[in-house]
């Protein structure tokens, strides 16, 4: 029973979240920064490149056994969804308000449902539905219908959400057999691999800013995750999960010091929206909603 689950393992659970979602929200303050110099190639290279590198006392301490895997074609297909995700995400950071662009990332959660009745023949309740329909009015009260919801950047950002979902629900099946170190390496070892192609047209010298800025968004951005993957050890995902979001609350605070943006009414009732939704797919409501 999640009653029963330690009060200290489930603070620093909430703890461990919540350091993830800083560093995260902080990495799109550095992507942001880079991207007034760096293309959007160069960028998400950097992002897996620099993971690569955190595997490797893994690879050194269980030699070839950590490659061993069965689901070779699951992990290249998790890559590409992913990989593609992550263009539309950086791409959004570029050219979005940051808290906005975070909630395009967030908003993966109300597509989740759909994927995983498609893909893994996963029940799909009427709440969840109901999620979906709340979650996607939300974004589109965030993408601005009155400058046509069509526009290039709110596809980009809705397109990188449902992409990410279609990741997540990947991830989902390969952790029956493939652990989260295995999972994550080879997502950066493919996602180095094919954004390298892209990144080698625009290749060039960069400054020492630049490199900085890369290198530290890469860090962040996987640090990020081993504090997730932490957090979701100790306690379960519908406990906790929720806790996430408060990286748009972060982003929200660095585009404000940053670049003075605040949300307007639009964004905020967007925002609302989707945390709702978002709260309605947590596990522990759908467990509610049964009983």
């Amino acid at each position: 029973m999640h009653s029963a689950l330690p009060q200290r393992d489930l603070l620093k659970a909430l703890g461990f979240l919540t350091v993830s979602a800083l560093l995260f929200s902080f990495m799109g303050v550095l992507i942001r920064l880079a991207s007034q110099t760096v293309d959007n190639a160069s960028i998400v290279f950097f992002r897996n490149m620099v993971g690569l590198f955190i595997f490797l006392p893994f690879i050194f301490r269980q030699g070839i056994s950590f490659f061993k895997t069965e689901k070779l074609w699951m992990h290249t297909w998790r890559s590409i969804v992913g990989l593609t995700a992550m263009y539309g995400f950086f791409y959004a950071i570029a050219h979005l308000k940051l808290s906005n662009a975070m909630v395009f990332t967030y908003s993966s959660p109300i597509f989740i449902p759909l994927i995983a009745w498609l893909f893994l023949k996963e029940k799909v309740t009427h709440s969840m539905l109901i999620a979906a329909f709340l979650g996607l009015i939300g974004v589109i009260f965030i993408a601005k219908p009155d400058q046509g919801i069509f526009n290039q950047l709110s596809v980009i950002g809705l397109s990188a959400g449902f992409l990410a979902a279609m990741a997540f629900v990947t991830v989902r099946a390969l952790t029956s057999t493939e652990p989260p170190e295995r999972i994550v390496f080879y997502f950066c070892l493919f996602g180095t691999l094919l954004s390298a192609i892209p990144m080698f047209w625009m290749w060039r010298s960069y400054t020492f800013k630049e490199l900085g800025l890369l290198i530290s968004a890469g860090l962040l951005a996987n640090i990020s995750q081993l504090f997730m993957s932490n957090a979701y050890k100790l306690a379960p995902a519908g406990q906790i999960g929720p806790v996430n979001y408060i990286a748009i609350v972060f982003a929200g605070i660095w585009g404000y010091l940053f670049w003075q943006e605040l949300p307007d009414a639009y964004s905020l009732i967007g925002f609302i929206f989707i945390f709702f939704a978002i709260f309605l797919c947590s596990p522990l409501v759908q467990q509610r909603l049964k009983t």
